[in-house]
């Protein structure tokens, strides 16, 4: 079969639910390790299509879980209420997220990732917002979709369909890992196992600074980054009549916080810290007893992403000793670098040449930000597999993690099509 050359005409019909699944988890967004709704949604209709259906507790090992701090029935009751299938809903555990196959018999084994959480940030309301225009913004306070994992989530389940349907053009086996916690990195270790032994791994995400119709078979270059919080026990005391005997709590994280930006830059290569979260103090007339950080810092590899980790850390425990505070550090994501392999990044490259809406296509790109999908990528690589990270561009009329940000829809049906027949090159009975 020449590259490219497969004709394939997706019924309107899955891309007008696909848009409207979308819309649908884009206004009920949930964040990570808190996916009950989403996870149930999926799952349901996975299962509706004949896929085999594995929920998280029966693959994740808790050892591996970074940084949930949820309640599970609290966020389970506000799924229900939010339209959650209850049959599906009852049987998620303690994790979210889903395992889901569709076996066609020898052959090899694909496996594609589509992260499902949100971004732990409020949702414009201006009537400018396409979103709130035409009611599907958020309803969940400080909660919302401004990453595009709505559109991945539901490019996923439209892609099942499609695949459902061609099952008997099919070899080997398909699976879809449905991801919890990508924000933050925290949930990609965890699932990184269900990637092992994969002949051939893909990510995907949507927008990334391209624009519609542009896409890019391969991405690497990411950045490891840790997520960690750190917080700084000191003593209240009154401000004015005994100010001696209180220790600063919000003082020694300040001082933390500037020296940390302060870190030198590492000659090996890119380093990023940022403090993102500083929550302090009681009263204007009380010293601050308690301060809370939350810090992340990036490494183009390795050793790069050590050293910043680790002075960091120096800064914070040289903080809490000026102002005799109690420090507890605590991590809550991490991740590694990968790289996408040229010969399964050139194949996607290939295929996006005759997929309708496709203006340009290109075969590598670096990401100048990180995501837990490497942990994958190189599980997958590690067994002797091919992996990679493949770009679909959408315009976006603010950047991602901006509550002004949305996705131009036209970016689906291009998605869905090129991993379609990616799937069908790379598993074809033919």
């Amino acid at each position: 079969m020449e590259r490219g050359a497969q004709i394939v005409r997706i019924p309107h019909k899955i891309i007008d639910e696909m848009i409207s699944r979308r819309r649908d988890f884009h206004k009920y967004p949930e964040r990570g390790w808190a996916e009950f709704r989403t996870t149930a949604v999926c799952a349901e209709a996975l299962a509706r299509l004949g896929w085999s259906v594995r929920f998280a507790d029966e693959f994740i090992e808790p050892p591996r879980v970074m940084g949930r701090d949820v309640n599970a029935q609290a966020e389970k009751r506000r799924a229900l209420e939010q339209g959650a299938p209850a049959d599906a809903l009852a049987r998620i555990g303690e994790y979210t997220g889903l395992c889901a196959e569709l076996r066609c018999g020898c052959g090899p084994l694909t496996v594609m990732r589509f992260d499902i959480d949100c971004v732990e940030t409020a949702e414009s309301a201006e009537a400018s917002h396409r979103p709130a225009a035409l009611g599907f913004a958020s309803v969940n306070a400080g909660l919302s979709h401004s990453c595009g994992h709505d559109g991945h989530a539901a490019i996923g389940l439209a892609l099942a369909e499609t695949l459902s349907a061609a099952r008997q053009n099919l070899r080997g086996t398909i699976r879809f890992i449905f991801q919890p916690a990508e924000e933050g990195v925290r949930g990609g270790y965890a699932c990184a196992p269900l990637a092992a032994g994969a002949d051939s791994f893909i990510a995907m995400h949507l927008g990334l600074g391209l624009p519609t119709g542009h896409i890019c078979g391969g991405t690497g270059g990411f950045l490891c980054s840790t997520k960690f919080d750190a917080e700084f026990k000191g003593a209240a005391a009154h401000a004015g009549g005994e100010p001696e005997r209180g220790r600063n709590a919000l003082l020694a994280a300040a001082q933390a916080a500037l020296a940390i930006h302060s870190i030198a830059p590492h000659s090996g290569g890119v380093m990023r810290v940022n403090v993102g979260v500083l929550r302090a103090g009681e009263g204007r007339n009380v010293v601050p007893p308690h301060a809370l950080m939350k810090i992340e810092t990036r490494g183009e590899n390795g050793e790069v992403a050590s050293y910043a980790y680790e002075r960091a850390q120096a800064a914070l425990r040289g903080a809490a000793q000026m102002y005799g505070a109690e420090l507890a550090i605590k991590k809550q994501g991490e991740t590694i670098t990968a790289e996408s392999d040229e010969k399964l990044a050139k194949l996607v490259a290939d295929e996006a040449l005759s997929v309708s809406g496709v203006t340009k296509a290109e075969l590598y790109r670096k990401m100048p930000g990180s995501d837990d999908a490497c942990w994958l990528m190189r599980e997958a690589q590690k067994s002797g597999g091919l992996a990679t990270y493949v770009c679909v561009g959408a315009d976006t009329p603010a950047g991602h993690h901006n509550g002004a940000f949305d996705l131009d829809e036209a970016a689906l049906p291009i998605a869905l099509e090129l991993l379609y027949k990616t799937t069908l090159r790379l598993n074809s009975a033919q």
